[in-house]
């Protein structure tokens, strides 16, 4: 995790002046971001060239002195002079944060870029190091943000003493404000010039129901790198009141959630189970019927190996809502790490997920002829078993000259692959990478991309 050299915060202008000292271009642009507050904007130079026409600024054609600094919250110098060198001097004696344009190392603040919904803004700053990257980012926020979400956040703002007054319970009124601002119901009536009612309208339903069930929401969090996350997987991240989680969910993809929310590690890992799984069926059962919102984060989909139906049991049992968010499969993280087919036409028409733990003869030797009739094989769980597995699988009839391929963290950029035969691999003795691992199995293995795999000792196949 990097470290920021400079604290983001929002500064209070009001009623104070901002004195930009310079009148040429740089000055203007400074201008044109500042005027959006309600500040006093002073331009102090003994020369204004451009053109501040329009601007609600004060123009003052001279040298700068020091009383331009009276009551005075920010200071841009946007020239290079005497009298520049002078208000730099002045403002660092009076302790008024200074901005040096285009002289980062002179800087008390920088100016980030600003996406303005007003009341709402926000701010992206690369502290002087990239600035077309911050104007980049703030255009996609931009086109994330509706036109009129700041209108939605002034009802908001209007109608917080009724909200207190109507919902006492804290998490209850958070829900109500998260529905209001993303309701398409009230941005419609807001557009039409009924943005009150409506809002009154949704807040009387939400105080009907403060006392109501939370919901569960069975989230996949892919195979680990934060950019494979669904959009609606961190939508509902950012509204979860408790986060519960599985200990293979890296700490960077749970801090995609509000800053507020609790977290709760269910700690199911290999040789490491602080929650048995009634445990945790037990727990997002008692969470949601407090009226919270339950973000159940799972490693890769919860649907896969994830135990997630007899969390659905539960609460299906308990009468408790929820809803399934799909997730990236380590399999198919694996897949796409290595560019290996699964189905390949007149090779593979089928792709089989199992799990290797656990797995008895019957299991073995299903698996076997499946592989020997085409079909690839993905084995979670296998790692500290597969010289065994592998070795099992020949002796259900599976060919030793069968290739595969080994993905250990999958999607990640710690990822370590591997590859050979079924033979060589129940042969191997190799120590694998720590972290959960994919083992393919099959002849469209072959047709990946495993050219800086570890290659496995004994019938290793060759790399096209």
């Amino acid at each position: 995790m990097g470290y920021l050299n400079t604290f983001p915060l929002s500064y209070k202008v009001q009623g104070l002046r901002i004195v930009i000292v310079g009148g040429g271009e740089e000055a203007l642009n400074k201008a044109r971001l500042v005027t959006k507050t309600t500040a006093q904007v002073v331009i102090v130079s003994a020369q204004i060239e451009a053109d501040f026409s329009g601007r609600p600024v004060e123009l003052i054609e001279r040298d700068f002195i020091a009383a331009d600094l009276d009551n005075a919250a920010l200071v841009f110098v946007a020239e290079e002079s005497a009298a520049a060198d002078l208000a730099k001097a002045e403002a660092r004696a009076r302790g008024i944060p200074l901005n040096v344009v285009d002289v980062p190392a002179e800087c008390d603040f920088y100016t980030p870029s600003i996406v303005d919904r007003a009341p709402l803004t926000v701010a992206i700053s690369t502290e002087g190091d990239a600035p077309v990257l911050a104007r980049l980012v703030r255009a996609r926020i931009e086109a994330m943000l509706s036109p009129r979400i700041g209108k939605i956040a002034r009802l908001a703002g209007s109608l917080r003493q009724k909200v207190e007054s109507l919902i006492h319970d804290g998490a209850a009124r958070r829900r109500f404000y998260e529905a209001l601002v993303a309701s398409p119901a009230v941005e419609a009536a807001e557009a039409a010039g009924q943005g009150a009612a409506a809002a009154e309208a949704l807040l009387a339903q939400h105080a009907d129901n403060a006392h109501a069930n939370g919901v569960v929401w069975l989230i996949g969090a892919g195979p680990g790198s934060e950019d494979l996350l669904t959009l609606r997987a961190q939508r509902l991240l950012q509204e979860a009141d408790v986060i519960v989680h599985d200990q293979l969910v890296p700490d960077a993809v749970v801090q995609m959630g509000r800053r507020d929310a609790e977290q709760i590690s269910v700690g199911k890992a290999k040789g490491h189970h602080s929650f048995s799984q009634a445990q945790i069926n037990t727990l997002i059962v008692r969470l949601a019927k407090e009226g919270k919102k339950v973000a159940r984060l799972k490693s890769g989909d919860p649907m896969i190996f994830g135990r997630a139906g007899e969390e659905i049991a539960a609460l299906r049992k308990a009468g408790l809502p929820y809803q399934i968010v799909p997730g990236v499969s380590a399999a198919l993280a694996a897949a796409a790490d290595t560019a290996t087919p699964v189905t390949l036409r007149k090779v593979s028409s089928g792709f089989v997920m199992a799990t290797a733990h656990g797995a008895d003869d019957s299991d073995l030797t299903h698996w076997a002829a499946l592989a020997q009739s085409g079909l690839t094989l993905a084995l979670y769980m296998g790692k500290s078993i597969a010289p065994e597995v592998a070795a099992r699988l020949i002796g259900q009839g599976a060919s030793a000259a069968l290739p595969i391929g080994i993905v250990v963290n999958a999607g990640r950029a710690d990822k370590s692959t591997y590859s050979g035969t079924l033979g060589a691999l129940a042969a191997n003795a190799l120590a694998f990478a720590d972290g959960p691992a994919i083992i393919f199995v099959g002849e469209a293995v072959e047709a990946g991309d495993w050219a800086d795999a570890a290659q496995l000792t004994g019938m290793s196949f060759k790399v096209a």
